[in-house]
């Protein structure tokens, strides 16, 4: 008999939270150093820069909005994307009301180094 699949399909844009201010910050996947969310945006965004150990990747699903990134103003609408490596000061600016912004935000953590393994002791005949 088949075993039963845990496959969930989930909806991004269904049940979407309306933040009065700020984000509303939902975790989809935390594993082996990815941290996948989603990101609701009120229209009045909180002035907080960013500047994170880590590499992010967002990609803006509906909605436009304004950045900060390291002093440029970038400009995003639907199906846009950006990069922003680590250590890259960014803000939010500006997020459209209607539609929310709904965004996908992928944390690349660095890989952590494996410790070395100490060499074999020679063999002595």
């Amino acid at each position: 008999m088949p075993q039963a699949s845990r496959t969930t399909v989930s909806n991004l844009l269904a049940a979407l939270p309306q933040p009065e201010t700020g984000e509303d910050f939902q975790t989809l996947l935390d594993r082996g150093g990815v941290h996948i969310e989603r990101i609701v945006s009120s229209p009045r965004p909180e002035p907080t820069r960013y500047d994170q150990a880590h590499d992010e990747w967002v990609l803006l699903l509906q909605g436009q909005a304004t950045l900060d990134v390291a002093g440029e103003s970038v400009r995003l609408g639907p199906g846009d994307h950006l990069l922003i490596p680590a250590h890259c000061p960014h803000r939010v600016l500006s997020t459209s009301d209607t539609p929310r912004c709904v965004w996908l935000a992928v944390h690349i953590h660095a890989a952590q180094p494996t410790p070395a393994t100490p060499p074999a002791p020679p063999l002595i005949p």
